[in-house]
């Protein structure tokens, strides 16, 4: 998956900062579809943590059944924490 396709795909745009909020809303939503009729494990997790980074992921428990995809999802929160500039 490459990122600025993923973001023509769901929000017209590469330039996030400019979508007014209904359209990152409807995109928002466009790609939870997706993420519930996914198959592929990996393009899964693309979606999750695409989701996670626009702050409308859902809970790992309702993401992931098998526990490692769970520990791999936080290991990837961690890792953002990380980065993150703090306030």
């Amino acid at each position: 998956m490459d990122f600025d396709d993923q973001l023509r795909r769901y929000f017209g745009t590469t330039d996030l900062a400019s979508l007014r909020p209904e359209a990152l809303e409807a995109g928002t939503e466009r790609m939870q579809v997706d993420f519930g009729l996914e198959t592929n494990k990996g393009r899964r997790f693309a979606l999750w943590t695409f989701m996670y980074m626009l702050g409308a992921a859902p809970d790992l428990d309702v993401a992931f059944k098998d526990e490692a995809e769970r520990d791999s999802a936080r290991d990837f929160m961690d890792l953002v924490d990380r980065v993150q500039p703090k306030d």
